[in-house]
């Protein structure tokens, strides 16, 4: 009885398919394909985060087709691991053959690809997606670089020199990283990878950045970086940023942090220096911009230089502390739009304001104020902490005013404002401080100190101003008695 139940079942079964009507059956074939077929894109682009949603990035390794140069073969869909400790590879004077790539695929995890380029540059993209070592043969001065000619990994045109994979850990040694044709490809990308760069130099020229950190931990130690982007040199969202010796030139903006919740982002003796690229043109030129995510991360930037972009440093949320360094050849030299900034024992020489505060709030002790049309802008959403701070300025913000004192005789008199957190200093700026920021740069010096007309006479006891601040030559009468006989 049962097994006439079971086949009594499977005919209806059968007599419900036999009935059903083609575009039912096409229907139904279609959710079923569209239910397991896998979402490639969604595999292989990475999620993108919430801290930057009005500008996705325009490229992507996962994007990369294989057939950038003509007569390529595209690679096998899974690479064996290698199982060679130390790989040599020379491979320049010889573009397109694929060398470098095959070399990469040769070292095992763990291992070390050493480069040797006596003929001229590698070119290729390396793909990493196990630990390694990249080193140049033959080391690298970053100091010397345009003097002496060092390994050099170059990309092809639009695409990286390297990407590496989320979890991996590489680490660059002794070598030269160029992308001349960069287009909206960064030189060096990682998602949630770990990147490690000792004495290494870039030359790049595109739209993106030179290094593209999503995610991850960047460690760069005595790097030099010629970036020649309207996009910032370094960009590490979400990733962890660590920089010691290192410099950035040529790009209109420097440095571009979305800190995340880890170890905090910490730039020492770094250098960036912009184009000075006027508020007009393109997007805002900023040396340092530290930007907000749901993780409230913290940014530590000590005795570095921040000189030539429109605003030197643009905190726009997290925590920011900068201690012991120098901003020049600025028009703001800080700006907090938001979150929390903290400057100590630092140096500002800006065109109009030292910082300007938005909202948030700024603890502001023991600094140097040079050129700067006004000290502080705050407006009501923001608090500024400040004392112990000194004004060097020429013009408006540190010129006397004049009090009469008989008649129509009148002498300068300055006024200070301890109680604003600043004072201005009479004498002239110091000769070396100027020369380790615009002095750097060729800019003549300035002593940014005002003092009226013949007011060297006028403390010898000739003499008085009238109300407009115009000496009046008198020989008549000296010292006090001036202000006492016509």
């Amino acid at each position: 009885m049962k097994t006439f139940a079971v086949a009594a079942s499977a005919l209806i079964a059968l007599a419900g398919l036999a009935v059903a009507t083609p575009d039912a059956q096409a229907q139904t074939a279609a959710r079923v394909e569209s239910q397991t077929r896998p979402n490639f894109g969604l595999l292989l682009d990475p999620p993108a985060r919430q801290s930057r949603p009005r500008q996705n990035r325009r490229w992507s390794y996962g994007n990369h087709r294989p057939d950038w140069r003509p007569g390529y073969a595209p690679p096998p869909v899974h690479y064996p691991a290698g199982q060679e400790e130390i790989v040599l590879v020379d491979c320049g004077g010889n573009p397109g053959t694929g060398a470098v790539e095959a070399a990469v695929q040769r070292v095992r995890p763990g291992g070390t690809l050493v480069i040797r380029a006596r003929a001229g540059a590698c070119v290729g993209w390396l793909n990493i997606d196990k630990p390694m070592t990249i080193i140049g043969e033959g080391g690298f001065d970053p100091r010397r670089w345009n003097q002496n000619p060092a390994p050099t990994l170059q990309a092809p045109d639009g695409l990286p020199c390297i990407t590496v994979a989320q979890g991996v850990r590489l680490e660059l040694r002794d070598v030269v990283l160029a992308s001349p044709n960069g287009g909206d490809a960064a030189c060096v990308v990682g998602y949630g990878a770990d990147i490690v760069m000792n004495r290494v130099g870039f030359r790049h020229v595109g739209d993106e950045a030179a290094i593209y950190a999503d995610g991850g931990t960047v460690d760069l130690r005595d790097t030099v970086i010629d970036a020649q982007t309207v996009a910032p040199a370094i960009v590490a969202d979400g990733a962890t940023l660590t920089a010691w010796e290192t410099v950035v030139t040529g790009a209109q903006s420097g440095i571009d942090i979305t800190p995340g919740s880890g170890e905090p982002s910490r730039l020492d003796s770094v250098t960036l220096s912009g184009v000075e690229t006027p508020n007009n043109f393109g997007p805002r030129a900023i040396g340092l911009l530290v930007r907000s995510r749901r993780d409230y991360g913290r940014v530590e930037v000590t005795n570095s230089r921040i000189c030539g972009y429109s605003e030197g440093v643009a905190v726009e949320g997290a925590s920011v502390s900068i201690e012991g360094s120098r901003i020049c050849r600025s028009d703001k030299g800080l700006v907090l739009y938001n979150g929390e900034l903290t400057l100590l024992d630092s140096r500002v020489r800006a065109r109009t304001i030292g910082l300007a505060a938005v909202s948030g709030l700024a603890v502001v002790r023991n600094n140097s104020f040079v050129g700067v049309l006004d000290v502080f802008y705050r407006e009501y959403r923001a608090n500024i902490d400040a004392s112990g701070n000194r004004v060097w300025s020429d013009g408006p913000l540190c010129r006397p005013t004049y009090r009469p004192r008989y008649r129509d005789r009148y002498e300068p008199q300055w006024t200070q404002r301890p109680d604003q957190g600043w004072v201005c200093e009479y004498s002239p700026y110091p000769r070396d401080w100027w020369d380790e920021m615009d002095g750097a740069y060729g800019d003549p010096y300035d002593d940014f100190s005002y003092q009226p007309d013949n007011y060297g006479r006028f403390q010898q006891g000739y003499g008085w101003y009238d109300s407009s601040g115009r000496y009046i030559e008198s020989d008549r009468h000296q010292g006090e008695a001036r202000w006492r006989n016509r």
